[in-house]
């Protein structure tokens, strides 16, 4: 498994709040999958108010 770092924002109300996570994947498509799956698990948001602006490998 690899760690990656994903930075992108997240709707919070009427504004976009920045976010950093690191996520431990196989490949970036997962890590994406995954960074969607907590964030709407952790603060009931939709995948369409989560824009991802970075993926990189650690």
């Amino acid at each position: 498994m690899k760690n990656f770092i994903v930075k992108g924002k997240f709707k919070a109300g009427n504004s976009w709040e920045k976010f950093t996570k690191q996520i431990e994947s196989q490949n970036e498509k997962n890590a994406t999958d995954k960074v969607y799956s907590v964030f709407g698990s952790k603060h009931g948001i939709k995948r369409s108010q989560i824009q991802i602006e970075s993926i990189a490998e650690e």
